[in-house]
């Protein structure tokens, strides 16, 4: 009987024990946790991992050690990468600077050729140096833009304002060439659309997939522009009857200078779909292509409302 009762006790020791140990370690595996969860917090947010001040050999003190290692190390990487991109941003404001001075000047001494009295000959080479220049200007103003949209020196400053006005310049600065090829434009637009954007960028990134439509459209072909308002985004539709883009390249045009093979007849240097997808995205927007060959094609901006 005695047997019986001690055994009973050292039963309910040995289970008190157990709880308590499971306690313990249930204790244990929340603090650590909780520990781990604001370190990474303060790694975030950039903020310095306090280590505690007794040196213990213990997991969490070694993950704390580890974690605060690895912050130094980012704060390292984020000095280095903010003084390449300031070396960068000096050398793109130097070019930028030092290129269109003598581009300025080659201007000036073409229209002052046009004063003077040529041949024939003479008229088509001065004409063909004036597009040439055009050309030259364009591909270094590209370059430039591409480079600084890459080294984040452009900023998007998006508010809430007119979408119409927006386009309505897009559209403006695209007429000309549109007209030269008797390519039609059609535009569905409420004027009273109100969509949070930067304007300037936003019209860059329309006008720059108005321009590739007119490139490849033939001429009496037509272009609609048509505006729709969902819950969420607001859609911007570019609708070409141009030659169409085979599906195994639509991933492809979105990318720096990247050209389709069978138009390098045609001017461009394959920057501005790469940019116009990199404005739409600064501005927590996407851009989608629908199309074939043939049949035209259809690019989607989509822009938070």
């Amino acid at each position: 009987m005695a047997g019986l009762i001690l055994w009973a006790v050292v039963s309910d020791i040995i289970l008190i024990f157990l709880i308590y140990k499971m306690y313990r370690t249930k204790k244990d595996i929340l603090d650590y946790t909780s520990s781990i969860e604001k370190w990474l917090d303060d790694t975030i947010l950039g903020r310095e991992i306090r280590l505690s001040d007794e040196n213990q050999d213990t997991l969490p003190d070694k993950m704390s050690q580890k974690l605060l290692r690895i912050n130094h190390i980012w704060d390292g990487k984020e000095k280095e990468n903010q003084n390449q991109k300031s070396k960068l941003k000096e050398i793109i404001s130097d070019i930028s600077h030092q290129t269109k001075t003598p581009i300025a000047n080659i201007k000036i001494y073409l229209e002052m050729l046009d004063d003077e009295m040529l041949s024939g000959r003479e008229r088509e080479f001065v004409e063909n140096i004036k597009e040439q220049t055009v050309k030259l200007d364009f591909l270094l103003q590209s370059m430039i833009k591409m480079s600084r949209m890459e080294t984040g020196i452009i900023q998007i400053h998006s508010e809430k304002t007119n979408l119409y006005e927006t386009l309505g310049k897009s559209i403006a600065a695209i007429v000309p060439k549109a007209e030269k090829k008797g390519i039609r434009l059609y535009v569905e637009c409420d004027e009273i659309i109100k969509i949070v954007h930067d304007k300037k960028w936003t019209e860059e990134a329309v006008f720059n997939i108005l321009d590739n439509a007119v490139k490849y459209t033939a001429g009496g072909g037509k272009i609609q522009i048509t505006v729709s308002v969902g819950e969420i985004f607001t859609k911007i539709s570019i609708k070409d009857s141009g030659k169409g883009i085979d599906i195994g390249r639509q991933a492809e045009i979105f990318k720096r200078f990247y050209r389709e093979p069978e138009v390098h007849d045609i001017e461009g240097i394959g920057i501005g779909l790469y940019l116009s997808r990199k404005i739409i995205e600064m501005q927590n927007g996407y851009i989608e292509v629908r199309s074939a060959i043939g049949k035209g094609s259809d690019f989607q901006i989509y822009l938070p409302n």
